[in-house]
């Protein structure tokens, strides 16, 4: 006859191993979502940059640079009142998600996150009419090695970092302030100082959201439907994805090469 304990135990293990293997399948399709909003947000600003320039003035046109002209569509997106819409509209989007979530299905949670991630690339699309392609290329590569190792610590680190939640919270919300003040400011040194702190601040976020990923997987593993599921895989591709993006911006912003 079969040994209690032995069954016991066997039970556990097979539960822990279904547990495991439910986390590896979440992080996958929260890196396989980030990745194709990635993707998305690359394409449009890359789209929308090269629609902006041209080669020749035209009617209208603005001369930012030598044989390089804003189109009639790159101007009313860069230079009109048009351009803080633009801005903003992320932020807004941002925000906007987390209020009506809950009514999404999982398909519309999707769609508004591809959504969202479509409107970002227009709204940094001016990165590739002030800084070298090279520039952005090499700052991307850096950022992405660099996300890569923080997240991988912040999954694998036994070190608990919810401690650290409210400060870097309270971090963020300083930093928006201190980017809207310098949006009318214009100070070079501000923003530099800006971009400092920003690429730390969003290297910390990296891994104390992917703990935070991990760490809501398990708390929920067992009685998570999987309506539940797919908007936590979801929300955990966006705070990942706004990490990526912010530390790329930010180190863009003081290692990156102007055109």
């Amino acid at each position: 006859m079969a040994d209690y304990q032995t069954i016991r135990t066997a039970g556990v293990g097979t539960r822990t191993a279904q547990i495991d293997a439910g986390l590896r399948a979440h992080m996958n399709k929260v890196y396989g979502l980030m990745s194709v909003g990635m993707l998305l947000t690359g394409l449009v600003a890359w789209a929308v940059a090269g629609m902006s320039v041209s080669g020749v003035p035209v009617e209208g046109a603005v001369q930012i640079g030598a044989d390089r002209y804003l189109t009639g569509f790159g101007a009313a997106i860069y230079t009109s009142p048009l351009k803080w819409l633009i801005m903003f509209a992320p932020l807004i989007m941002v925000f906007g998600f987390g209020a009506v979530q809950n009514r999404l299905s999982v398909a519309g949670a999707q769609l508004y996150f591809y959504a969202y991630a479509a409107i970002m690339g227009l709204s940094i699309s001016s990165i590739f009419l002030v800084f070298t392609g090279m520039s952005i290329a090499q700052t991307f590569l850096v950022t992405a090695i660099a996300f890569a190792a923080l997240s991988l610590y912040g999954y694998t680190t036994k070190k608990d970092l919810s401690g650290f939640g409210t400060f870097l919270i309270m971090g963020v919300i300083g930093l928006i302030v201190a980017s809207i003040v310098n949006l009318f400011l214009a100070s070079s040194a501000l923003m530099f100082a800006i971009s400092v702190i920003g690429v730390l601040l969003f290297a910390a976020l990296t891994a104390y959201d992917t703990q935070n990923i991990k760490n809501t997987y398990l708390e929920h593993a067992q009685g998570g439907d999987s309506d539940w599921l797919g908007k936590s895989a979801i929300m955990g591709a966006l705070q990942l994805y706004l990490d990526f993006i912010n530390m790329f911006m930010f180190m863009l912003n003081f290692t990156g090469d102007s055109e």
